[in-house]
Formats: structure tokens, sequence, C-alpha cells
């Protein structure tokens, strides 16, 4: 098998290369549709390669593309005898009739392209995979970043006409005139909040910011409680801080209302394990996905959260939190680590066209203070990434020794919101069960 595989030629189509080309020259306004499609490495034979790129340059320097000024270019950066001399340049447009079907020769060409690629990263996975000083963990990181390399290179933008955005955009409103919950996105379960924002929305990273121990695991598990257990809405938690195990427990508190305490310690009333049981029965056909990696890398979170997308349906994720995410570059200054990741987590929700909630540690500097923007840790980018950026505001408890309160007032500051308003929403902290609530239902 692989004595075969060795002796065979790499996948490629000259003829189709030779066509493209052809009527390249026999009709130079369709360059730009195929400079999206192709790059000049998407050729297998070096002289076609070679024309490509005389190509591209005319194209830059606005040289309107045809036989003998293809061949001035070659000649003047002395590529002219590589790219097969002038009788080959010549017979370009002999191989082709007409350029009609250009785009098709050019889907041939980048098809080739793609399966060459493919061979040589198998025939990489095949090599490093005997090499027993390799761990199979990088390995296989470095298939999936090869893999992943190759979709994002030949991801083509679109452009879209007018009619079609203005009838797209009538049907989404109507969409919404429709629909009787009022929210576009998928609820909080925190009503100003979901009032101010319309619920998260698809395609947008939001970011919840606050220093250590002010509730944001709290927070968001408040969220998924409501989105998961009691909408059913399937929700995926990347927690990278607490085990699955502290999670359940979390979670039950929250639902049954018995303390984190009691849970932990074991002391429970026969009305305490009937709660517990009630809440269990609540959380157990929920539709939450967990993931519990501990300084998970970049690469795995992104692949784990499209497997989440593709076998669960997963219409929203939470990423608990940003900070314990690791780069393939641990030594890079910490800026460009965060910078990258914040980037990556918003292409990650554009790419699966759900929101991605991300948790944050803010500076030293926020301690005790309303926080700010400029108060997200690592880098400017997460402020620039994200579409909507949230901070947790209380006080916290004074002394160890004194007797925890009930319930803490505390607000949710919306600082920042790409399609509508900023402000606070206030809302109440029970300590006990570590939950979020609005505060008109405490009211009630």
């Amino acid at each position: 098998m692989d004595t075969l595989l060795k002796d065979k030629v790499p996948p490629h189509n000259l003829e189709a290369e030779q066509a493209t080309l052809g009527a390249l020259l026999l009709d130079w306004s369709a360059f730009p549709d195929v400079a999206v499609l192709l790059k000049a490495d998407n050729f297998y034979s070096n002289q076609n390669k070679i024309i490509y790129k005389a190509m591209l340059s005319m194209s830059n320097q606005n040289i309107q593309g045809d036989t003998l000024t293809l061949i001035n270019e070659l000649n003047k950066n002395g590529n002219l005898e590589q790219a097969g001399g002038t009788a080959y340049i010549a017979s370009l447009t002999d191989t082709v009739p007409t350029s009609a079907n250009i785009s098709y020769y050019a889907n041939v060409v980048l098809d080739c392209s793609v399966r060459r690629e493919l061979i040589r990263i198998s025939q990489e996975l095949k090599a490093d995979s005997f090499d027993i000083t390799k761990e199979s963990r990088n390995i296989l990181e470095n298939a999936e970043k090869n893999i992943f390399n190759i979709t994002e290179r030949n991801q083509t933008s679109s452009i879209h006409e007018m009619q079609d955005v203005v009838s797209n955009t009538i049907t989404l409103i109507e969409k919404r005139i429709n629909n009787r919950s009022g929210y576009t996105g998928i609820p909080s379960g925190f009503n100003k909040l979901d009032t101010m924002t319309s619920g998260f929305q698809n395609q947008e990273l939001v970011i919840i910011g606050a220093r250590p121990s002010m509730g944001k695991t709290a927070l968001a598990l408040s969220m998924i409680q409501f989105i998961a257990v009691e909408q059913k809405i399937p929700c995926g938690f990347f927690s990278l801080e607490m085990s699955d195990a502290q999670i359940g427990q979390r979670l039950l508190s929250q639902v049954s209302r018995v303390t984190g305490h009691k849970i932990r310690t074991g002391f429970l009333t026969l009305q305490d394990l009937q709660k517990i049981q009630d809440a269990a029965g609540l959380c157990y056909d929920s539709p939450l996905y967990i993931v519990d990696t501990p300084n998970m890398q970049l690469l795995d979170l992104r692949a784990m959260a499209r497997r989440m997308k593709m076998q669960h349906d997963v219409k929203i994720i939470f990423i608990d939190y940003i900070g314990l995410i690791s780069t393939e570059n641990p030594n890079a200054p910490v800026y460009e680590q965060v910078s990258e990741i914040s980037k990556s987590l918003k292409a990650l929700a554009r790419e699966l066209n759900i929101p991605v909630v991300v948790l944050c540690q803010l500076a030293r500097d926020a301690e005790g203070n309303e926080p700010n923007l400029a108060q997200l840790r690592g880098s400017g980018s997460i402020e620039q990434d994200a579409d909507m950026v949230m901070f947790i505001h209380r006080e916290r408890k004074k002394s160890s020794d004194e007797e925890a309160p009930q319930v803490l007032d505390a607000k949710l500051i919306v600082a920042k919101q790409r399609n509508g308003p900023i402000g606070d929403v206030d809302l109440l902290f029970l300590p006990a069960i570590t939950r979020f609530e609005n505060v008109a239902k405490e009211d009630s």
C-alpha cells in the first residue's frame, strides 16, 4: 500500500491549470473572481505557478492582462524562460475556446491542491506517529491545526447584493414580530438584562468580568440553570477551574435552594434530601454538556465546541474562564496570548453561529470600585473583540466572623454593547446557594 502511494503522482490537473490561465487571458475581467478562489501555491506546475504570480502582480499594478502584457511582465522580472517561454504563453489561449467555464476550471485546480495538502499532512502524521519521542497528544493537536488551516485558507468571502440583504432583514424582522417572548436571542433569566439585550445573540462574544470571588461562576451557573434546566435549551459549559462534580453540587444547590455547605458536609435533613431529589429530577434531563479540563489548549477547546455543536446542537457556550485557556506558544507575552484567544473565540462564535459567553478576571485596581473596560485583564483586544462586556459589582463580606447575610445587593454593569444600550442591572446575590436572582422576584 505504502509503495503504491509512494509511486503515485500527487493529484493535479494540468489541463485545468492551463484552461484557467488561458481563460483569464481571454477575459481579464474574470480575474477578481479567480483571485478570491486561487493562490499561486494552488498550482501544481511550477511554470503555471510563476505565470499566475505574474498575473497577480499585473492586477496589483492595474495592468490589463493579455498574452503580450503577460510576456512583458514575465520578461521584466526575468521569469519568462522559467514560465515556459513565449511559445508556452501563447499556447495557453489555445487550450480553452471561451472563458465561460473559468469558475469550473479554477475549482478543479483548488480541489487538486487541497488533496495534495491532505496527502502531505497525512504523511507528516504517519512519520510523527512512528516517532516515539513525540507525545501522541501533541501529534493530534498538530494534525488538527493543519487540517483547520486548510479549511481556513480555502474559505472564500461572499459579496452580498443589497436585494438579498434587505429581503433577509425583512424576514428577520417579521420573525421578531411573531416572536411572543419578545427576545430575539437566548434569554439569561434576568429580566432587565434581557430587556436591554433582547437575549444573547448568535455570533456574539460576551464577556463577564469581575474580581476573584465576586461571583463570576455563580452568575454563569445562574444563567445556565435558567437556559438549560428551565428552558431546556442545549448549552455547553467549559469549566477550566471546577470539576463536573463541583458544578453538579452548585447546580443542585441553586435549584433545590439547599445551602452548598450542607451539601458538601452531608448534614442534610429529610426535607433537604427531598428538595435535592426534586432538583436532581429537574436537572437530570437538562441538555447541559460540561467539559472540565483544566488549562485547556485553545485548539482543543475549539475542537470540542465544534463537536458539541455537531452532536448536541448547543445554542450557547459558556467558558470559565479566559485566563485558564492555554495557547500553543506559552512563552509569548501575555497580551499576545490573550489577544489570540479573544480573536479565536469571536471567530468561533461566528463559525458556530451561537453566542459564546466568556468569564474574565479584572485587574487588581478594580477591587472595591465599580469596574470599567480599562480593567479587563491581559489585553485591550478583549474589549475590542467583544460584542458585549458586563461587570459584576457588589460589596464583599467585611469579616469572616460575622454571620453571613442571606441576601446581598449586587449590580451587573453592562459597559459595552455594540447593538444596544448600556447601563446597570440590579440583582440579588444569595451567598448560601451561590445564586443570583432578579430583584423583582424577591420583592414579589
